[in-house]
């Protein structure tokens, strides 16, 4: 494929009126296709503010981070396993000197790219800590147009249909980064959309492929960690899998990135791998959400089977609302149905996914964004 023919990644400009309604924003987005590289940025326009009393007083926030993770990665260059290790609880004022000392601050740099060679430099080296999944929102409530709390799409019928809440996926996660903390390769769970919002602090760098070349790169991460591979076939869907830009890119994968500053949105899309890490001290807010287009991923999402801490969701209720000539094949189990990024093979049953009430309150957003 030529460098010419891979999908890049779109910056938007929206209006105030066209940024008024997020559901529609993403729609046209996508059609201008946005979703075809499987990440794109969103500029709010001029005077919006997620906060008004601004980010100054760390105090304010009253936030105890209660479980930061060291993340400790091992592995040959260019192709690594990331654990997890808890630490014990800090606020955000104690994480916040800590991301500014000697041991973990950001090293001296020359531009973006001089910081993205030290990261993979030393990425095995010194453990960063993430104030990752700490569940709650920092925008104001009152924030009517793009508020991460609430964004009004189609994910709302988990909550409207089985008053259901689960912590990152239609409820808001704050991350608080320091330099090198990382978010391995992954799709959203249920191969969801995802929104993140940079508050404050340090740029956070994003790498994406294109979904139509998702299938290329979970073999080339099965065919470097084959062990994994053979023990959980969506070992992926662990969140401890790092694969550098370079080695991709030799094995035919395309790979995009792109730089997060500070009051800036990025839109994850269905399907689409994406990885990164943090320039230095920052927060940033999170979820999940759904348009029409993703109920056939969702249907055929993978799914972990090693671990009960997963999140499944019931495609029950998209499928009845939006695909009733489908809803009686799809209860008999007779719902035949492809991938929309995999090529046609063998027809085979639509899995009947529920909802997988044991991972609710064990969901492992450790090394998410």
């Amino acid at each position: 494929m030529s460098t010419n023919d891979i999908p890049r990644i779109m910056v938007f400009q929206p209006t105030w009126n066209e940024f008024k309604n997020f559901p529609k924003y993403i729609a046209f987005m996508e059609s201008q296709g946005a979703h075809k590289a499987g990440l794109a940025k969103v500029l709010p326009p001029p005077g919006w503010l997620a906060r008004k009393s601004g980010y100054d007083n760390l105090d304010a926030f009253n936030i105890t981070i209660s479980s930061p993770i060291s993340q400790v990665t091992t592995g040959e260059p260019g192709a690594y396993q990331q654990f997890v290790i808890k630490q014990k609880p800090l606020t955000l004022e104690q994480f916040a000197v800590l991301a500014n000392t000697e041991r973990y601050r950001t090293p001296s740099h020359l531009d973006y790219e001089d910081l993205e060679r030290k990261y993979w430099k030393n990425i095995i080296y010194l453990p960063p800590i993430y104030g990752a999944g700490v569940s709650g929102s920092i925008t104001d409530t009152d924030q009517d147009y793009w508020n991460i709390n609430r964004l009004g799409t189609i994910l709302d019928y988990v909550k409207e249909d089985y008053d259901i809440e689960i912590g990152g996926v239609n409820t808001a996660y704050l991350y608080f980064g320091m330099w090198k903390t990382t978010f391995p390769w992954h799709t959203e769970d249920m191969d969801l959309y995802s929104i993140n919002y940079l508050h404050f602090g340090a740029p956070k760098a994003w790498y994406s492929v294109p979904p139509e070349h998702g299938r290329k790169f979970e073999k080339v991460a099965n065919q470097y960690f084959k062990s994994t591979y053979q023990n959980c076939n969506a070992f992926l869907r662990h969140k401890m899998t790092l694969i550098s830009p370079n080695i991709l890119k030799q094995h035919g994968v395309p790979v995009n990135k792109i730089t997060q500053q500070k009051g800036e949105f990025m839109i994850t899309f269905p399907f689409s791998y994406h990885a990164g890490f943090n320039h230095g001290f920052n927060c940033a807010e999170s979820t999940n959400f759904a348009m029409e287009r993703w109920i056939e991923y969702g249907k055929h999402a993978s799914q972990c089977t090693c671990s009960a801490d997963k999140v499944k969701i019931s495609m029950d209720t998209f499928v009845k609302r939006f695909q009733p000539e489908r809803y009686q094949s799809w209860l008999a189990g007779t719902d035949y149905g492809q991938h929309p990024e995999f090529s046609p093979k063998k027809p085979i049953p639509t899995s009947r996914l529920s909802l997988s009430l044991d991972a609710i309150d064990n969901k492992c957003n450790e090394n998410a964004h």
